[in-house]
């Protein structure tokens, strides 16, 4: 019955939001209040475990994401993100025009959400394809890969975030590993694959497109900040969060002890903390150092927050619906179900994150979802590596980005492409991209 009521609850959600065109928090909310009701919870704790559910997913990721929003829209509006693009195509050179702008998105995707590295890049890549005479698709699809998989597997994006904070799993690490995952997935995916693509809908690659999507704001060259400070403010917080980690690994490996440095070193390696001081360094690089007014920069913060409100809600929304699951006893029953099974906690959380993700569209829905199955599950696997498990569900919500993912449409029309050439380009290309993150993440499973 716990399953059939999830089923007949994700049912209702794609109902509420494809049918009747309610908006996905909305959809969330109602669909927890169903499924707790449904699932027998007293009706005097319904209200409790929904407002703990958003509230505690927002209480953990709610700095992280801001600061992160701020950070990267201050790059942004700068000119930092266009600089880096530009220089990186410019010194890859022609024969190698996809590894640049792979590398260049990767670099943008880290501070930006993947709807702002795709609205971003769009024009620089559509300006570059027109150039070279070489189809939209032809450097789009490297961009999209790398842009998909900064957001489903690196802090400070709000998937991994908060199935991090929900899982207990250190955040730096999940970026350390995070990062070692993604670079072999956005080449399998982002490089390898469309070799494939081509032959598979060759028609995408005939037309040139872009035009009709957004232009983005052009910069002189005088307006935009240099490469070098680009790159490093938008990399701070990764440096910040990686020395933190590497602190964690190395105490665990050599058995030092606690001291004054360390502790300075941890606090500063916070994702939270890294955060702050990434945001006050960009205030600094990227305005006051270029002689920017405060006010400029405070309206960019500020629009940045403006634009995350809905988003921020919709995770909580997530979250609410995860408690839910919890205090409903789903999770225990998931747990009892596979009491005994030789399934590894990496690849279960994968395949639930991958289910999730093909019906509800959303892969930071699918991700907080999953924590509120897979949790139980792991208070009997002592051993198990929380960050990896981050990181698988993170894979499994890329998977198969098809028409309910509000992705999917924008890569489809920024790209040009018809809905076939969609599913033949992005839906494969996103399943490449989750497979090819779950064999790294087992990998790496296997040696750490």
């Amino acid at each position: 019955m716990p399953l059939l009521i999830i089923a007949f609850g994700v049912l209702l959600l794609l109902i509420f939001i494809m049918r009747f065109k309610l908006n996905t928090f909305v959809s969330l909310i109602i669909v927890s209040f169903i499924v707790a009701l449904l699932l027998g919870m007293p009706l005097s704790k319904v209200v409790d475990s929904i407002e703990s559910g958003l509230g505690g997913t927002l209480g953990h990721i709610a700095l992280i994401f801001g600061m992160g929003a701020m950070l990267g829209r201050l790059i942004a509006d700068a000119g930092g993100a266009n600089r880096i693009a530009t220089t990186l195509i410019g010194r890859f050179g022609e024969k190698r025009i996809q590894w640049a702008v792979l590398f260049a998105t990767f670099i943008v995707g880290i501070a930006l959400f993947l709807e702002v590295t795709i609205v971003l890049l769009i024009p620089i890549i559509f300006s570059i394809a027109k150039e070279m005479k070489v189809s939209i698709v032809h450097l789009g699809l490297p961009m999209v890969a790398a842009a998909l998989a900064t957001h489903a597997f690196l802090p400070p994006h709000p998937g991994p975030t908060a199935v991090a904070a929900e899982y207990g799993a250190n955040i730096g690490l999940v970026l350390v590993y995070g990062i070692i995952v993604v670079i072999p997935t956005v080449i399998m995916s982002g490089i390898l694959y469309p070799k494939l693509a081509k032959r598979i809908v060759p028609s995408a690659w005939t037309r040139e497109g872009g035009e009709s999507f957004g232009a983005g704001r052009t910069f002189k060259e005088e307006e935009m900040p240099g490469f070098g400070i680009s790159v490093f403010t938008a990399l701070f917080p990764v440096i910040l969060m990686a020395v933190g980690a590497a602190v964690d690994i190395l105490q665990a490996e050599l058995h030092f002890k606690d001291s004054l440095l360390i502790d300075t070193i941890r606090f500063i390696g916070n994702s939270s903390t890294a955060m702050v001081i990434s945001l006050l360094t960009a205030i600094y690089t990227m305005g006051i150092r270029r002689k920017v007014p405060v006010q400029r920069l405070m309206d960019s913060c500020g629009a940045a927050i403006n634009a995350l409100g809905m988003l921020l809600l919709i995770i909580g929304g997530g979250g609410a619906l995860k408690q839910v699951l919890i205090d409903g006893g789903v999770g225990d029953y998931v747990a009892s179900v596979f009491a005994g099974t030789s399934m590894s906690p990496v690849f279960f959380a994968w395949m639930v994150a991958a289910i999730l993700r093909v019906c509800l569209g959303s892969g930071t829905v699918a991700t907080l979802t999953t924590a509120g199955l897979v949790i139980p599950s792991l208070d009997a696997m002592p051993d198990v590596n929380l960050e990896l498990v981050a990181l698988a569900t993170g894979a499994g919500s890329a998977i198969a980005s098809h028409v309910n993912d509000a992705g999917f449409w924008m890569v489809k029309e920024s790209l040009s492409m018809t809905l076939k050439e969609a599913f033949g380009t992005y839906t494969v290309l996103s399943t490449v991209v989750a497979i090819s993150g779950l064999v790294f993440t087992v990998i790496l499973d296997l040696i750490i």
